[in-house]
């Protein structure tokens, strides 16, 4: 649709396209400000009892650190494995056939998936029984219902994200200015880290953006796979909530987690718009 015809447009068509984008931006400062209010308000009166006793319990705090390292190393995690997938399918003459391969689990429902790792990850389990077979262990070792199992599960489920982010910039990439690089005498290596690498930085940052808010949120894999013993703060809100009736003070773990998952995130988003700037010239 160009410019013209969207100035063309009447006031019955421009409401029908607001209408929509009010109703979703609506209805999240709704649910926030809802959220907000009820933690900031004890017996009809303001307070911030509520934060001062999150922020004293030690249990708490462990609870908030545990959450903002994992999400940490996935990111990490995935910005290592995915970079080399989308670079690989960015490169091949198959990469539709390739990016369906790698959206595919998406269909999957979460829960599947990561009962799938309990499999793999149980002392019985296939990971276990091969390192026995191969005489590299004598006893199987616990890797279920600890941080490791959760960073394993969590770095699976979001990795085609972070291929996709990463991907979407590589494919937006002059062919040229590679070939300019390597007519100038650069290698393979150098070309990359001088040309590719720093062209694709702002796809890393946006993917890195959207693993860390979705992994910092997450419930279902840290409760299957890390249990009920290193809770991370989504399953610490879902316990308030399902098993303590608590929505106060799960009202307050949820802005506690938006707030730490921002202090993350903008800084990133930040730069990844320098970087996108930069691109550009």
């Amino acid at each position: 649709m160009s410019s013209r015809t969207a100035l063309s447009l009447g006031p019955v068509a421009r409401l029908a396209l607001i209408a929509p984008i009010l109703l979703l931006v609506g209805s999240f400062l709704w649910s926030l400000g809802g959220v907000v209010l009820s933690s900031f308000v004890a017996d009809r009166a303001p307070s911030l009892a509520l934060y001062g006793d999150l922020m004293s319990s030690a249990v708490t705090r462990g609870v908030i650190l545990r959450t903002m390292w994992v999400a940490a190393a996935v990111t990490l995690l995935c910005v290592v494995l995915s970079y080399p997938v989308a670079l690989f399918i960015s490169r091949s003459r198959h990469r539709n056939l390739l990016l369906v391969v790698v959206i595919s689990p998406l269909l999957t429902s979460v829960v599947i998936r990561t009962f799938a790792w309990i499999v793999l990850l149980g002392s019985k389990g296939a990971i276990n029984a091969l390192l026995l077979s191969l005489g590299l262990l004598d006893a199987p070792v616990r890797i279920m219902f600890t941080p490791v199992a959760v960073v394993i599960g969590l770095t699976h489920i979001f990795m085609p994200f972070m291929i996709i982010s990463i991907l979407a910039v590589l494919q937006q990439q002059d062919g040229q200015l590679v070939e300019a690089g390597m007519s100038l005498g650069a290698g393979r290596l150098e070309t990359f880290a001088r040309v590719t690498l720093p062209l694709s930085l702002p796809g890393v940052l946006s993917g890195s953006s959207l693993v860390y808010m979705l992994c910092s949120g997450a419930i279902v894999t840290p409760l299957l796979l890390g249990g009920v013993r290193d809770r991370m703060l989504g399953t610490q809100i879902y316990e308030e909530i399902v098993e303590l009736f608590d929505f106060r003070r799960a009202a307050g773990l949820a802005i506690v987690l938006f707030l730490s998952s921002i202090v993350v995130v903008i800084p990133m988003m930040w730069c990844e718009t320098r970087m996108r700037r930069w691109s550009r010239g």
